[in-house]
């Protein structure tokens, strides 16, 4: 830890600017900026965006909580890491209690920092391994959904009566809701900050539209059933998809489209997500007008992103874990001093948060980082980035992304390619295409042949690779046999 604080630097004395990191979990497009879904409303959001700069092709390095904060956090990808999973902590990995997060950078260059919400994955964070310096110097309370019905909306699935497998309209007290919770800490915090000169990095994590999706009447009738907008779909939809595609997520607590249809609550579901993804909006836009009204205002660079994306029935399926659009493509909004409005469409990724907010504030980034910063991109939308976004789940696994294309190669060897221009849902694999071909080999280039194994500890929603076949979380996987989840028939003896 000595190590840690001897290079601290007296920021205030070069003024730097203050960095406020919003940070959402599970909000894949369906935001007002990005346009993934007709219907929403996020006012706080799009006002962000109106004077900053919206990343239209901006994407995860790993569809799933842990492994996509810490990858963002620390810059490196989880084919570097080997951390794929929800475990483990990258802290109690020996190669990374020095690593240097990206809290701690600020940290380290004068700066107070400051948390609350679901920044790292659950409480991770908060008790470091002895002898490890803290993330941050001040934590506010921790994320989660706060209060819950008596007991749940939903019926169970075929994994489980899951707790956090539910989603609906209940009366209850939004002061009750964790994000209510964390929004009122930041705007507190907000006001009392020391008025020093003394620079901040403060990071928000909110967990709607996380499940479960309760929400109020009062957002629940922004959606009515009758006008709904359900997202594109098609029937038999992974009919030229690889197989392998269901191994990623082969036996998951959230439900498949056969379990929705069945019990009528597809509808519902999407109702519940955008509902509160506005209700989410709306804490931001606390969060956000503290810092408008408070003398800050205007040295603060703003930065809102997304862990990972969700789906709702596409590609018949909920939840995250897929290497599709879907699951991949995120919010990344900048804004602040020195920032224009404007769009870009360049291929971006969230491990790059990190060497661009150390640019914007004029810091030496960390050779451990892998990102690329995107402040080229922030000054002028325009210019081009030849790297694509990439995103990786479980070893052998990749997605790369360009301003066009997707290529997904998948650990069998078997792969999936979509023109996202002219096939935004990506029905028609293109892969056979001769068309193509030269798509496809340029992008397979970036298709990493040194991943990272599992690290030590790895668990929940593994896939790995053994010499009697693939195994998900520990269990042998039988493709004649597939979960009962995956829309087997066995779906029609469910109880209604």
């Amino acid at each position: 830890m000595a190590l840690f604080l001897q290079c601290r630097v007296d920021a205030a004395e070069v003024g730097r600017p203050n960095v406020l990191m919003i940070v959402v979990d599970d909000l894949n497009d369906w935001v007002e900026p990005l346009g993934g879904h007709p219907q929403v409303k996020t006012p706080a959001m799009a006002a962000l965006a109106k004077r900053g700069v919206t990343f239209t092709n901006a994407h995860c390095q790993s569809p799933l909580c842990n492994s996509s904060r810490t990858s963002m956090m620390i810059s490196q990808r989880p084919s570097t890491t080997g951390i794929y999973g929800l475990a483990p902590w990258f802290r109690g990995m020996a190669e990374h209690q020095e690593t240097i997060s990206l809290p701690q950078h600020f940290f380290n260059a004068g700066y107070e920092t400051y948390t609350a919400g679901k920044v790292y994955h659950n409480s991770m964070g908060r008790n470091p391994p002895q002898g490890v310096a803290p993330e941050f110097t001040h934590w506010g309370p921790g994320g989660g959904p706060g209060i819950t019905p008596p007991k749940k909306l939903v019926p169970p699935t075929p994994a489980g009566n899951n707790p956090w497998v539910d989603w609906g309209v209940f009366d209850h007290p939004e002061e009750e809701k964790g994000d209510w919770i964390v929004a009122d800490w930041a705007e507190k915090t907000i006001a009392d900050m020391p008025k020093d000169g003394t620079p901040f990095f403060m990071a928000c994590g909110f967990f709607l539209p996380h499940v479960p999706c309760h929400t109020t009447q009062k957002w629940w009738d922004m959606y009515p059933e009758d006008t709904l907008v359900m997202p594109p779909r098609k029937d038999n939809e992974r009919a030229d998809c690889s197989p392998f595609s269901w191994y990623l997520h082969w036996n998951l607590p959230e439900p498949r489209v056969s379990w929705l249809e069945h019990y009528d609550q597809h509808k519902n579901l999407v109702r519940s997500y955008l509902a509160c993804i506005s209700f989410v909006d709306s804490q931001i836009g606390r969060v956000l007008t503290a810092l408008e009204t408070s003398p800050m205002a205007d040295n603060t660079i703003v930065v809102l992103w997304s862990d990972h994306g969700w789906h709702l029935g596409e590609k018949e399926m909920t939840g995250k874990t897929t290497l599709w659009e879907r699951s991949t493509r995120v919010p990344l909004i900048f804004a602040g001093p020195g920032i224009d409005h404007g769009v870009c469409g360049q291929p971006v990724e969230l491990l790059d948060i990190y060497p661009t907010l150390s640019d914007l504030a004029g810091l030496k980034t960390p050779a451990s980082v892998e990102g690329i910063s995107i402040v080229p991109q922030i000054k002028d939308t325009s210019t081009f980035r030849a790297w694509p976004a990439i995103t990786d789940h479980n070893p052998g696994n990749t997605a790369i992304r360009d301003d066009r294309f997707r290529l997904i190669h998948y650990a069998d060897g078997s792969e999936e390619l979509y023109d996202l221009r002219s096939d935004p849902a990506e029905f028609e694999n293109l892969i056979s295409t001769e068309k193509f071909a030269d798509v496809a080999t340029r992008l397979r280039t970036h298709v990493r042949t040194d991943m990272a194994g599992l690290a030590k500890g790895s668990g929940q929603r593994i896939l790995e690779k053994r010499a009697d076949g693939w195994y998900w979380e520990n269990n042998k996987i039988d493709p004649t046999n597939p979960p009962m989840s995956t829309g087997s028939t066995a779906i029609k003896s469910l109880p209604r």
